[in-house]
């Protein structure tokens, strides 16, 4: 029996999303001794199978390689991944897909093909039939039991600690891509230029709520301060909707779901829209000038103040 990986990146690299996957994969792979294979599938995508192959714990990397996967299309996708599990002499049994706006796209189109059910957001493995996910914006923790001889879900990465990037040494074997569906195309992509670090990736971030006023305050207030901790920029669901910065910023239920190691919240109640978003940080400061700040129940560090003078202040002792 072996589970298989499907591998989040963008034909050059692979999304460091793959290596929360990988990760959860190999807690699996402890109550029944499994292989664990990567598929990497796209176009012109050599370079991402390379990085693949390096990632601890892998012990082979499929790359599927053919002009209709290069965009990513979930029913392309979703046809090269079922040619290869419905395989007899493959031997799948789970399919794990990184909880994604990729991976969310894709996961549901197998699982329905092969007529089992879904687990999604996946963050904790009892056993290996057995799973934890969050339900009601993270106040309660669901143990689901799947009894599909396939087991298909999506994990959120950011619940598990990624594997090494290095010091696996898995082959590469070349994978047949299924023709092309025909009922999908990809029109356009407009792809954000961060001079910062991705948001879901980032080590630190500074998020900002609608304490800041206005968006021109978001950039002269915490831009300096994400500069000195070398953090991104995220922000409230009240801060996107208000118009201070766009929407790949937020953080939250309805937005990207982030557990560095430092979180900087401020100007920001606390909603549970975005507490089910930060909430698994490992380390919380907040600022702002209500006491009773729900935000405050989550901290390992507050600030009651007026987030205009306790930034710069923050800025300038560090």
């Amino acid at each position: 029996m072996t589970i298989l990986v499907i591998a989040e990146h963008d034909n050059a690299s692979l999304k460091d999303a793959t290596l929360g996957a990988v990760a959860a994969a190999a807690l699996i792979a402890t109550f029944m001794s499994q292989d664990i294979h990567v598929l990497v599938a796209g176009h012109n995508a050599h370079g991402a199978a390379e990085a693949a192959t390096m990632i601890a714990g892998v012990a082979k990397v499929l790359l599927a390689d053919a002009p209709q996967l290069k965009a990513g299309l979930a029913e392309n996708v979703e046809a090269t991944v079922l040619t290869l599990v419905q395989n007899p002499a493959k031997n799948y049994s789970y399919i794990l897909v990184p909880a994604t706006a990729h991976g969310k796209n894709v996961a549901p189109r197998i699982a329905a093909k092969l007529d089992v059910a879904q687990i999604s957001d996946v963050t904790g493995v009892v056993s290996a039939d057995t799973f934890e996910r969050p339900i009601y914006a993270g106040n309660a923790i669901a143990t689901v039991q799947l009894f599909d001889s396939m087991k298909v879900m999506t994990v959120r990465t950011t619940a598990f600690d990624a594997v090494a990037k290095v010091g696996g040494g898995a082959p590469i074997e070349p994978l047949e891509a299924a023709p092309d569906r025909g009922i999908s195309q990809l029109v356009n992509r407009e792809a954000t230029k961060l001079d910062r670090p991705e948001l879901t990736s980032a080590q630190n971030i500074v998020s900002g709520g609608r304490g800041l006023g206005s968006g021109e305050n978001d950039t002269t207030v915490l831009g300096p301060l994400a500069d000195k901790l070398g953090a991104a920029l995220g922000a409230s669901r009240a801060a996107v909707d208000a118009g201070y910065v766009p929407n790949d910023y937020q953080v939250g239920q309805t937005g990207k779901i982030v557990a560095p190691q430092l979180y900087v919240a401020v100007g920001i109640s606390g909603a549970i829209q975005h507490l089910a978003g930060m909430k698994d940080s490992k380390f919380i400061v907040a600022v702002n000038k209500d006491p009773e700040a729900p935000i405050f129940s989550v901290a390992d560090y507050g600030i009651v103040g007026d987030l205009f003078g306790v930034v710069p202040a923050l800025v300038a002792g560090l």
